[in-house]
């Protein structure tokens, strides 16, 4: 963020950019490893440094549209789905700093999305902590009749706590209607082999560095 931040003003003459963020991404973090030792996260610095860097901070919970309502970001995500639990070992540092305590929800998740002319909404889905058939839920209801053309991003599918939920979350991609998937990083690999034997080289599309994909 500080580099991307570096970057757009020393494009823009120095001006300051619009910077999305909400209360719960601040919040120190870590996984849990399965012997209880806590690997912290690396640490989200904080708005005041964010400002000093160029950001305008946008500090609000509620969703949006943002770059001249070209982009839709959501607000925290309903959890809907019975299978979606979140990241089982993730942990958050408590109020008053004297230890860890359980965070698998990680409800300061976000995602964006667009409305592309002609095709449909193509939803951007961040790690899918959330769990991705979550994301997609709560974008079908808020764009309504316009229908949901692709997601892309990390579906978090990849390892032991989650990869249980693969069959059930490859069957209800099928309800949106979806005519692209782009999986990235999280989804792992099983995810990708289940996707691509439900629905074709045709409708998927995995992501990879340097890939570029026109809606």
């Amino acid at each position: 963020m500080p580099e991307a931040l570096r970057l757009v003003t020393s494009a823009n003459g120095g001006n300051p950019v619009p910077f999305h963020v909400n209360e719960g991404m601040f919040r120190v973090r870590g996984i849990r490893q399965p012997n209880g030792v806590v690997v912290p996260a690396e640490t989200v610095m904080n708005p005041v440094e964010l400002a000093r860097r160029g950001a305008a901070i946008v500090n609000a919970p509620q969703a949006r549209a943002t770059v001249e309502d070209l982009f839709y970001l959501s607000g925290e995500i309903p959890r809907v789905t019975p299978y979606e639990r979140g990241l089982p070992p993730h942990v958050g540092l408590s109020a008053d700093g004297a230890g860890w305590e359980p965070d698998p929800l990680i409800l300061d998740e976000r995602y964006v999305a667009a409305r592309v002319k002609g095709k449909g909404v193509v939803v951007f889905t961040a790690c899918s902590h959330a769990g991705v058939i979550n994301v997609l839920s709560d974008a079908r209801g808020v764009f309504g009749e316009v229908p949901l053309y692709a997601v892309m991003g990390g579906f978090h599918l990849s390892g032991a706590e989650v990869e249980a939920i693969i069959p059930d979350t490859v069957r209800d991609f099928g309800s949106f209607g979806l005519k692209r998937i782009v999986p990235c990083h999280c989804t792992g690999w099983r995810a990708l082999t289940a996707l691509a034997r439900a629905y074709g080289e045709d409708g998927l599309a995995p992501a990879a560095v340097g890939r570029q994909f026109a809606f």
